[in-house]
């Protein structure tokens, strides 16, 4: 079974809520409805990984063994529950995916300077624990979770980290055109949310 049917699987156990009515089965959805199935089911989504060890090899080579390593620490990796959409997260990485987008800048500060929790501030969201993953070159929702899984040439698997960070309850996810690598995903994770 494939990743994208995997996604839709998990999206109709209602593993992930749309952001809204009218952007039912949007990619952003798509991809937080694949890191789900990787929280929810780490070892089903290593075997995934692994069949694809000779397809996803090129942008793994970096690294040498980091496929190997990602599914390894995926086969040790208890289930975890399912992130749900946040609005707010999910403006805030439109944000910077917009941004960045246009000029082809990468890293976390925005083309304006703004930072990570400067952008979460603008959107009124607050909360004790966030963090910020970013995909560049990724066509598919499963490609940019599967980057960001394997996390080859990040030394501490930040990416990964986040994608599996048990205190995080809800994300949200911005995507769009990338001037210098085609495409680009911008992944917001938050728990321990403070009501303001």
């Amino acid at each position: 079974m494939r990743f994208r049917e995997l996604a839709i699987a998990v999206a109709a156990l209602g593993l992930v809520a749309p952001a809204s009515a009218g952007a039912a089965e949007s990619f952003e959805e798509e991809v937080l409805a694949v890191i789900n199935y990787a929280r929810t089911k780490p070892q089903a989504f290593a075997h995934t990984l692994r069949q694809a060890d000779t397809e996803y090899a090129t942008w793994a080579g970096a690294e040498p063994g980091a496929l190997a390593e990602a599914v390894d620490f995926l086969m040790r990796q208890p289930s975890l529950p399912p992130l749900r959409w946040d609005d707010r997260l999910g403006s805030s990485a439109r944000s910077l995916a917009d941004a960045q987008g246009v000029t082809g800048e990468v890293g976390h500060r925005g083309p304006a300077g703004d930072t990570f929790p400067q952008r979460l501030q603008r959107v009124g969201f607050y909360a004790g624990l966030s963090a910020e993953g970013i995909s560049y070159g990724q066509m598919s929702a499963e490609d940019v979770v599967r980057q960001l899984v394997v996390d080859a040439g990040v030394a501490n698997r930040g990416h990964r980290r986040d994608i599996f960070g048990g205190a995080y309850s809800v994300a949200g996810v911005g995507c769009g055109a990338h001037a210098r690598y085609g495409a680009m995903c911008v992944i917001q994770f938050a728990g321990a949310i403070v009501a303001r």
